[in-house]
């Protein structure tokens, strides 16, 4: 157990954390040179499109130093802040990070979220500059940075190059020399986390685990402690490139177990496992709830595969253990699911992936949250859509849901910063200057505004360096209406949206001038218009499409061509009668990108 060594890789985004875990699998020789690819760990589609990490990955490297023979478990992290979660859970289950730092870019804001992630953790960190093989690279002012953030000695900073592969066999060093050996008592009862978890069509779930404790062997009687299931241990193993079954995994290694675990709510990530005859006193304490930061409907295009939905939800939720949903209904749509994200990029990423993975064609729906009704009466009514909302007639008023937010940013964008909080019916309550250049703003806001494109905004103000944290407090008495857009006088349920009395003209306004852009023409005309209550504050139309009936006639008397035009403006206005309007799947994302 003395020659484990568990440790993560945490970055801000493009640092090269990637292209580093390669370089540090090819000089452990974990991976034979037919097999190497750049970005290896990487290995969904969609992370290779993008270029982007969005699932942590671990990995087993065996590594010699000194004739000591050294066994390192890698997890690559993503450097995103909406899969700042996955960071978390891998930080769990290590006691190293190195840390990365671009040594053309220098300290980034991930950079610093990630590192007080890890020393809240209290893991041991081994800073490395990246990219000095960079023509713009500033090893020395960003070596200088680092000092200032952690404290270390200036020595103590590695220099390296992922791309050229420098400075590899001394991070392995440090790792070898800095990074505790895994604490536990191999004797003692089963005690092991679940940190991750995976879906697989042929052998049910796959569970990643950290074990903290004891040591569990193929064949063994199994129980999660949170569900309280028990399973069989038909097979164990660590994680290399492939899986590589083993007899037996004793504390501090990182391995997975296959116990054909068929249905997805069973396994929860964070949760203890242990032995059913001999189990471990205490539950690992887990990782705390996440926390959504945007919420938005997600519908089958077909509403005949509801359950299969359902079900790719659930798998789905196996391998991202940051989504969060319910189920819900709409009028127009039919059966769906509320989810929660974490941002923006998580939300579209979602989409993609149960398109990709699951063959699923969904309709997203506007982001929005949760508001209380209260009645004349004095009784009090949940609204979770726009369609739940009373006749304005019976409600007194109506409440929303308040947030603290923390947000913690460089001096230079405090203007920027403020003035959006401004802008989204924003309070500042404090202002803290952490160090010189750090400051720590307080805000209340209404929840309703962040939803939105609020967390896209701040990064693109401080240029991705403010981070946001927030927490409920109460609900509070606002003026909110239902705003309907109308597409030839039918309510469209699924484009209606509750929005502060202020912002509802200039929003409606805005909504129809886009859905006009995006609403294909017909062969009539087709009205779009934003309505409150019975009262319409815009309107927009989309011209039809017009047949040239006069073609035929040349010359010849006015009344010839009066005939022909009357009789299509007939045709057309029965057109308009019969008619419906298909409206595109852009057209219910239009909210989002009103801006």
């Amino acid at each position: 157990m003395k020659n484990i060594r568990n440790f993560c890789i945490i970055a801000h985004i493009d640092h090269g954390k990637s292209t580093l875990a390669d370089r540090l699998l090819e000089e452990t020789n974990t991976v034979a040179d037919r097999d190497m690819q750049n970005q290896l760990l990487d290995n969904m589609d969609l992370e290779r499109e993008r270029g982007i990490t969005i699932k942590s990955h671990a990995i087993q490297m065996d590594y010699e130093l000194d004739g000591e023979k050294y066994t390192l478990n890698l997890i690559d992290t993503p450097g995103h802040v909406d899969f700042s979660y996955e960071v978390s859970r891998s930080i769990a289950a290590c006691e190293g990070a190195l840390l990365i730092v671009d040594a053309s870019q220098g300290i980034e804001a991930q950079t610093i979220s990630n590192l007080y992630l890890a020393l809240d953790h209290d893991l041991e960190i081994i800073p490395v500059l990246n990219k000095i093989d960079l023509p713009g690279a500033m090893p020395d002012e960003v070596t200088d940075q680092i000092v200032d953030l952690i404290g270390c000695d200036p020595s103590e900073v590695i220099h390296a190059s992922g791309k050229e592969g420098l400075g590899i066999d001394k991070i392995l060093e440090a790792i070898v020399a800095k990074v505790p050996a895994p604490e536990g008592d191999p004797d003692a009862p089963l005690q092991a986390m679940i940190f991750d978890s995976e879906f697989n069509s042929f052998r049910g779930i796959e569970v990643i685990f950290r074990v903290i404790n004891g040591k569990i062997s193929k064949g063994d009687k199994v129980k999660f402690l949170n569900t309280g299931k028990t399973y069989d241990a038909d097979e164990i193993g660590i994680l290399r490139l492939e899986q590589d079954p083993q007899k037996m995994i004793s504390a501090g290694n990182v391995g997975y177990l296959i116990s054909g675990i068929k249905i997805a709510k069973e396994v929860k990530v964070g949760d203890t496992i242990t032995h059913v005859n001999n189990p471990c006193k205490d539950v690992i304490k887990g990782f705390e709830d996440v926390k959504p930061m945007v919420f938005a409907g997600i519908y089958p295009v077909d509403t005949t595969e509801y359950e299969e939905l359902r079900a790719s939800m659930e798998k789905l939720q196996l391998n991202d253990a940051s989504l969060v949903w319910e189920p819900e209904t709409s009028a127009a749509l039919g059966f769906g699911f509320r989810c929660g994200f974490l941002g923006m990029l998580h939300m579209e990423i979602i989409q993609e992936r149960l398109e990709r993975e699951f063959d699923m064609t969904v309709i997203t729906t506007v982001p929005s949250v949760q508001f209380h009704a209260i009645k004349t009466d004095g009784s009090s009514t949940d609204i979770n859509a726009p369609s739940e909302m009373p006749e304005p007639n019976t409600i007194s008023h109506i409440e929303e849901p308040f947030i603290r937010a923390q947000i913690i940013s460089k001096a230079d964008y405090i203007g920027g910063i403020i003035s959006l909080c401004m802008d989204k019916r924003g309070i500042i309550k404090n202002q803290v200057y952490l160090t010189s250049d750090r400051v720590e703003l307080s805000f209340e806001l209404p929840l309703s505004e962040i939803v939105f494109d609020f967390f896209d905004k701040l990064k693109t103000i401080s240029r991705g360096y403010a981070s946001l944290d927030y927490e409920l407090i109460g609900f509070q008495k606002s003026t909110m209406v239902k705003l309907d857009i109308m597409l030839n006088g039918e309510k469209v349920d699924a484009l209606s949206a509750i929005v502060h009395k202020d912002k509802a003209y200039e929003w409606g306004k805005r909504l129809c001038e886009k859905l006009k852009e995006l609403i294909p023409r017909q062969m009539f005309e087709i009205a779009i218009q934003a309505s409150i209550g019975t009262k319409i504050i815009s309107r927009e139309s989309v011209k039809a499409l017009r047949k040239n009936v006069l073609a035929k006639c040349y010359g010849g008397d006015i009344s010839r061509k009066r005939k022909l035009l009357e009789k299509q403006k007939k045709g057309k206005k029965r057109m308009r009668n019969v008619g419906n309007v298909e409206i595109p799947q852009e057209a219910f994302m239009a909210v989002l990108k009103l801006d």
